[in-house]
């Protein structure tokens, strides 16, 4: 194994995105797809868009899987991929779990429950600087039943994501900062998400994978919501569906690809967040943001990587 897929979560999504996307038929293609399926969809990129956690979702997993095809028609395909929250949407794509007409309508009906669930008053913060174990204890004295608040997201040693009401994460700033944290960010996600408080949305998006039919995979699939892989369809559907109440544990599945084998990570638009934490989690891999690489660029820097000998260095 020596290609890794990486796709990008809510928080990523940035104005223009779609119409940044690489010129390129397959992207074409893709958006012309996209548009049949959710007339609108490809013209919901601007900043008033993006501001629903509907439309972000949706513009997140048409980005995904467009620079997925693109990639493909230029002979670059994953030997593993993983998705970062609704990432794990395109990246079931890729895995061959579901057609992107079934990814469309899932990630709306996701988008529309946590919506419907939580419309105000929720939210989400990243704290940079503090061990896990510090922000668990941290959020552990700020939760209140009335103002809950859960970690949400493990990214590395040093990033976590804290899911809550608004009221807790005022709090959990004021106690981060005073705990010496570098950084406490609140991201631009308007729900709580990876945590228990959606626990209704979960069991109404496995109803709704439910009636997904079971396919062989064609890629393997790494979970970011337990850090292993995982071979079987209807495991992969339950982990869509389920990932959204839990903890995403990135740390521990990017540790997984790499165990796997894996020497290049690439990061489908848009940004290069999840690139740099592979770099960072593994300094002797090649990381490339395709936003930022291109994909001549990145075709290229693929195919020397894959035919130079096992544990060469690539120059």
């Amino acid at each position: 194994m020596r290609v890794a897929f990486l796709y990008p979560g809510q928080g990523t999504q940035r104005p223009g995105m779609l119409r940044d996307l690489p010129d390129h038929a397959a992207v074409a293609a893709t958006l012309a797809e996209a548009e049949a399926i959710l007339p609108g969809s490809t013209r919901q990129d601007t900043a008033q868009a993006l501001e629903s956690t509907v439309t972000a979702q949706v513009a997140l997993c048409v980005a995904g899987v467009a620079a997925t095809r693109a990639l493909a028609d230029e002979g670059v395909t994953p030997d593993a991929v993983a998705g970062h929250s609704i990432g794990v949407f395109p990246a079931a794509v890729a895995a061959g779990v579901l057609t992107f007409a079934e990814a469309l309508v899932a990630v709306r009906r996701r988008g529309e429950l946590m919506r419907d669930a939580y419309p105000s008053g929720y939210g989400m913060a990243a704290v940079l600087g503090l061990s896990v174990s510090h922000v668990r204890r941290m959020v552990e004295s700020i939760s209140t039943a009335d103002d809950p608040a859960y970690v949400a997201v493990v990214d590395t040693d040093q990033q976590v994501v804290v899911a809550g009401s608004t009221r807790a994460l005022e709090r959990l700033t004021t106690a981060a900062a005073h705990a010496g944290a570098r950084r406490v960010q609140r991201l631009d996600i308007g729900v709580p998400s990876h945590c228990p408080l959606l626990g209704g949305v979960a069991d109404a998006m496995a109803d709704h994978l439910g009636t997904v039919p079971r396919r062989r995979l064609a890629v393997p699939y790494v979970s970011d919501s337990t850090g292993r892989l995982l071979n079987d369809a209807g495991a992969v559907l339950d982990d869509l569906a389920r990932s959204i109440a839990t903890t995403v544990k990135w740390r521990d599945a990017t540790a997984m690809l790499g165990e796997l084998g894996a020497t290049l990570f690439i990061q489908t638009p848009p940004g290069h967040v999840l690139a740099r934490m592979a770099g960072a989690a593994h300094p002797h891999a090649r990381v490339i943001a395709l936003a930022e690489t291109g994909i001549a660029d990145t075709a290229e820097i693929t195919r020397r990587v894959r035919t130079r000998p096992a544990g060469a260095r690539l120059a």
